[in-house]
Parts: structure tokens; C-alpha cells; sequence
């Protein structure tokens, strides 16, 4: 079977095995998600799901006619949206998307609705609460973490690489961030494969947290290989459509960074929790 998508998968994000539809995001996000004002400029939050049930039939069509067209896909749900018709379907190791009732046409990016205060993304709720419970699915030891100092106020999970400035920049911000009450969950995003060693040394350390800070700091590592959970890391990111370091996540799977400064980053998580 061919992959249909493959050749717009570009070298700034992690290359994975048995990819189908794992481009969609990355070859549509239209938002760079290192970016403050990108986050500040996103829709509000949608009352989008007349039903929390996956319809089933939408689910097989969708895999049919991908199957017809030379793409093996393995469809996890297609949720009704607000649009009438049209439903937001998660797959397995792909970006979500958003699909007909006849599963023939596969809809990228975002679909707003407008006549409201401010335009609304119909699949905003859907993504929260698809990414609330695979981020809670993640094993703690299979996470890097930097509690709060005192009372945790909020927790956050964060992608990020070893040699991403902005994730550079939110570490360097972490004794901050643990001061205003937020716990830091790290999970792994190389965005390039010459990443990806140093990201599985790092989770294979003795002592991660420890190679953690060394790396953000431009040391080098050197750690016996292991089989670590990055690669499980970057098939979740690529899930809930992460494109971009640092990609920051509350426990209620709202998307709230990029990169934000200590103090609006720890608002937002609080306010997001």
C-alpha cells in the first residue's frame, strides 16, 4: 500500500513507522506553535459535540474508501460535530482530522463558526478531552518531571527537544514556573532525527532530569542505549497534533503554548487546569 501522505512530511519534524495520514497536521498547521501571539489568537472554545459517541459506520467508511485509495488506516472513532455531517475522527499513529459522513472527504485544518462573538473551532472540545485522557494514559515514569514548588496549582505537559531554542528558553524559566505553583511534565519531541539520539540519551540517563538540564544547556551526553519511550512520545505528539517545540498541554488537554513567558504561561495553565 502506498502512503499517500509521505511526501509532504518535511525534515523539521520525527519521522515514524507505519505512517498512513501522518502529514495532515504538519502540512496544514496554520499556526506556529512556538509562537505567543499564536496562541493568543486562537478561536474560542466551541459546545461542539451533540454526541460523545464514535459512529461506527462513518468509521468503516472512512477505512474503506482510504483502503480503495492504496491507504491502510486504522480509524479509532468519528465523533458528530456541531456542522451537520461532518465529524472529527481520531486514527491511530495520524493526526486527527475531520471527515464527511460518507467517509469520502477528508477535511485539514480548522472549520470554524462564525456568527458569534468570536469565530469557534467545532472541534475544540473534542481535542481537549481526546488529549486529557491519552496525556493521563502516559506512565509517570516514563515522564521527565519538575514539580511545583509548595501547593501545585497546575500541571502542565510540555513536547519538547533537547536543541529547540524556545524549549531552551521555557527551561531556562523552570525555577519560575515551578515557584508559581506549576508542575512540569516533559515528554520527548525530536524534530529532527539528528535530535533523536540525543533526546533517547537523555531518557535513558540514570538520571534524566539531570541529563535534561545538561542538555538545555548545550553539554553533551552519553548514555547506553535503552528502550526508551520516545519514540511511544512522538507517535502521541503526531496524535494530537503536535508540530512544532515546545508544545504545551494542561491536565484538561488544552492546548496553551508555544513558548509563553513564566508568569503567562502559569496564569494560563492555572486558568486552564
Amino acid at each position: 500500500m502506498i502512503n499517500l501522505f509521505s511526501k509532504s512530511f518535511s525534515t523539521t519534524s520525527p519521522a515514524l513507522p507505519k505512517v498512513a495520514l501522518l502529514a495532515l497536521a504538519v502540512a496544514i498547521t496554520g499556526c506556529n506553535s512556538n509562537s505567543t501571539e499564536a496562541k493568543q489568537n486562537q478561536p474560542t472554545t466551541s459546545k461542539t459535540a451533540s454526541s460523545s459517541e464514535s459512529d461506527a459506520a462513518v468509521v468503516k467508511a472512512i477505512e474503506d474508501n482510504l483502503k480503495a485509495s492504496g491507504i491502510e488506516q486504522k480509524i479509532l472513532s468519528a465523533v458528530p460535530t456541531s456542522m451537520e455531517n461532518i465529524y472529527w475522527v481520531n486514527a491511530e499513529g495520524a493526526p486527527a482530522f475531520y471527515s464527511d459522513k460518507e467517509g469520502r472527504h477528508i477535511i485539514l485544518g480548522q472549520i470554524l463558526e462564525v456568527g458569534q462573538s468570536q469565530p469557534i473551532e467545532i472541534s475544540t472540545e473534542l481535542r481537549a478531552k481526546i488529549a486529557k485522557e491519552k496525556l493521563a494514559a502516559v506512565p509517570k515514569d516514563e515522564l521527565i518531571i519538575y514539580p511545583a514548588k509548595g501547593a501545585t496549582k497546575a500541571v502542565i505537559y510540555s513536547f519538547t527537544d533537547a536543541d529547540c531554542p524556545y524549549c531552551t528558553k521555557m527551561h531556562s524559566e523552570m525555577e519560575q514556573l515551578n515557584a508559581e505553583g506549576i508542575e512540569v511534565r516533559y515528554l520527548a519531541w525530536p524534530r529532527s532525527q539528528d535530535s533523536l539520539p540525543k533526546m533517547e540519551s537523555i531518557w535513558c540517563s540514570d538520571d534524566p532530569k539531570s541529563a535534561m538540564d545538561k542538555a538545555k544547556k548545550g553539554e553533551p551526553l552519553s548514555s547506553p542505549k535503552c528502550d526508551s519511550p520516545v519514540q511511544s512520545h512522538i507517535e502521541l505528539g503526531v496524535s494530537l497534533g503536535v508540530s512544532g517545540t515546545p508544545a504545551v498541554f494542561t491536565e484538561s488537554g488544552v492546548q496553551i503554548g508555544g513558548y509563553l513567558p513564566a508568569k503567562d504561561m502559569a496564569a494560563a495553565a492555572i486558568a486552564n487546569k
